[in-house]
């Protein structure tokens, strides 16, 4: 994930967000779930760094959405990462196949959280390998 794809990602979301009047804070990582860029809009709670800190733990260590990590999870399919959660709001990044990082928000409904994900991501990648 390099810091112009983060910031086309993040600047995308962000105006999803702003759209529908959502306050949330958005985090892009690397693959390794490394921070690469943080967005906290007025009005976020302060607790929604870590969910989406965890959201994108989940992500680059399973190369799934969080949805389908919780689904995962839920069915006995996978085992529970330590420090993630299995809320919506999490989502990875392909590019030519490969997992680049991950695009996390949290801050409203988690399925609002995926969407606005899925804006930023989408801008620079694929969120799934099976698109």
């Amino acid at each position: 994930m390099t810091y112009d794809l983060a910031l086309k990602a993040i600047d995308t979301a962000e105006a999803y967000a702003r759209e529908k009047n959502w306050n949330v804070t958005i985090l892009v990582t690397d693959e390794n779930a490394n921070p690469v860029m943080l967005r906290r809009l007025d009005g976020a709670s302060i607790r929604s760094i870590g969910f989406a800190t965890s959201k994108a733990l989940v992500v680059t260590q399973t190369g799934l959405s969080t949805a389908e990590y919780a689904t995962k999870i839920k069915l006995g399919e996978i085992d529970e990462i330590e420090g993630g959660v299995t809320y919506q709001g999490g989502v990875p990044v392909y590019v030519a196949g490969k997992l680049i990082g991950a695009v996390a928000t949290s801050g409203v409904q988690d399925y609002q959280d995926r969407e606005i994900s899925i804006a930023g991501a989408e801008t620079i990648g694929k969120i799934s390998l099976v698109q």
